[in-house]
């Protein structure tokens, strides 16, 4: 005989089956109440109706073509915070252990790899870190279909085995493919499952939740390198990195436990890599930013400890910089996602990408301990802006069911970026043998990032027909003498990325 927690939880089911046919979903197909609650066993009486009745909906949405609008987001609650403390744990052994990366650089150059030329120690870091966004491509994809425990199972377990193995390791083509490569995959296949999953719990509080997620990795980079220099030379570099593989082994894990995806699976056209979204220029303006940000945007982080050695500040100091710098970075990031809730991502990103700039095109001009210790501070600061802001508005690019494979679309061109930068900004600096050259070219990125991030404000702007004076008509009367018309994307992207506007044009931008 059925319990009145069975009749109840039935009977909303079917009203939730009545008023999806009534919305006429294109068609979609909604299963019978009956094969979804044949039984109160089936049902779980111990578990809350509200749970029970969620997980009801879930199956009705799976059965049809649901829409954006079909589904709702608790923006809070004990199951949601806690998916953003998975998220946490997770950026923090993936992102966070990929920004230690300077310590190993130093250790390898001094001690296991004597021998090898510091430009090429750096490729392992250069790939690690690469390759924590090339995968997002298809781990977005795959998330968007429904599977995510088991990426983000395999993707644990290649980080963990790889941390593990580069203890053994005692050859340059051996950590290489150990923390280069397996590492680096590995912490890619994590990274990229978790931010589609974050945004399955959160709409109106997004920017926080991301932010908070973006925490974790400045508290890795913030944790690890100092661990790893504090201990290596207590037991030594191989049980410095099997203690550091044990903290990725408990963080991790508790990431596997606690991330979960909320909204039904959704299969979209197009395949895991949809050419025909760049036909959306906005998107594909967006994706340009992605790549030369990251062309540019760690120039400081990996050059200032060298910069500090340069003026005669200790080794054993300088070390800290980046750490110190990745520590003001997290409450940046808290802070640059509550104002992204509030005021739009883009509103952020622009002002303090123009601070970083300023930053970067100063640092090489610190002759101080002090001074320098102020440019790490505000430089972790205003980075962390672009770090925990830049995926906010690929949600809104399109439809929650495909979100996964728009930022594994943006991380691609993020991860080529971080590929090459690095060995551009050391080859310029070994061609002319001065850190303020590096600088130039840094500044030169960031010029190019904030005049595309208000390209594609502008061309939001244009397509919606909202324009707002003063700014938005010089935007308006520049652009039209440059391209007549929305469709000649090329000169579009070229004027922005040559063609500065004034500060002032930027200082405002569309929500994103």
């Amino acid at each position: 005989m059925a319990t009145p927690m069975t009749r109840s939880t039935v009977s909303y089911a079917s009203s939730l089956s009545s008023e999806i046919r009534e919305d006429g979903q294109n068609g979609g197909r909604v299963e019978a109440v009956s094969d979804l609650v044949t039984n109160e066993k089936e049902l779980g009486t111990s578990e809350a109706p509200s749970l029970i009745k969620e997980k009801i909906k879930a199956k009705v949405l799976v059965s049809s073509n649901w829409t954006d609008e079909d589904i709702s987001y608790p923006d809070g609650g004990f199951r949601a915070w806690l998916v953003v403390a998975g998220a946490m744990t997770c950026t923090f052994s993936t992102f966070g252990f990929a920004n230690a990366w300077g310590v190993f650089q130093s250790y390898y150059e001094t001690n296991v790899l004597v021998d090898t030329p510091p430009s090429t120690i750096a490729w392992i870091g250069s790939i690690q870190y690469a390759l924590v966004f090339i995968p997002g491509v298809f781990t977005g994809r795959l998330c968007d279909l429904g599977y995510f425990r088991a990426p983000f199972a395999v993707g644990t377990v290649f980080v963990v085995v790889a941390t593990f193995l580069v203890a053994q390791c005692t050859k340059y083509w051996q950590f290489l493919l150990c923390q280069g490569f397996f590492l680096g995959l590995g912490a890619g296949i994590c990274f990229g499952a978790t931010l589609p999953v974050v945004g399955h719990w959160f709409s109106k509080r997004r920017g926080l939740a991301l932010g908070l997620t973006a925490l974790g990795s400045s508290c890795g980079g913030t944790v690890y390198p100092i661990a790893a220099r504090q201990l290596i030379p207590l037991v030594g570099f191989p049980w410095t990195i099997r203690i550091l593989g044990f903290m990725i082994v408990g963080t991790l894990g508790f990431s596997n436990l606690t991330l979960a995806r909320r909204l039904p699976p959704k299969n979209v056209p197009g395949g895991i890599f949809n050419v025909k979204v760049f036909k959306n220029a906005a998107f594909t303006i967006y994706c340009l930013g992605a790549f030369v940000c990251f062309l540019g945007i760690y120039t400081v982080l990996t050059y200032i400890d060298v910069a500090a050695t340069r003026i005669g500040i200790s080794p054993e100091f300088s070390f800290y910089l980046v750490s110190i710098a990745n520590a003001s970075a997290g409450p940046s990031r808290v802070l640059c996602g509550v104002l992204a809730d509030r005021f739009g991502a883009v509103n952020v990103i622009v002002p303090m990408t123009w601070i970083a700039a300023a930053l970067t095109f100063a640092w090489p001009y610190a002759r101080t301990q002090s001074t320098l210790i102020a440019i790490a501070v505000l430089y972790g600061i205003s980075n962390a802006a672009f770090v925990s802001s830049f995926n906010i508005p690929l949600y809104m690019m399109g439809e929650m069911g495909d979100v996964g494979r728009r930022m594994g679309t943006v991380m691609m061109f993020s991860a080529v970026g971080a590929l090459v930068g690095p060995p551009i900004s050391g080859a310029i600096n070994r061609a002319t043998g001065s850190l303020e050259a590096v600088s130039y070219y840094a500044v030169g990125l960031g010029a190019m990032i904030i005049r595309l991030r208000v390209g594609h404000r502008l061309y939001i702007r244009l397509r919606s027909g909202g324009l707002c004076f003063p700014f938005d008509l010089l935007l308006l009367l520049e652009s039209s003498m440059i391209y007549p018309t929305k469709r000649y994307l090329v000169p579009y992207a070229l004027h922005c990325l040559f063609f500065p506007y004034p500060l002032a044009c930027t200082a405002r931008s569309s929500p994103s």
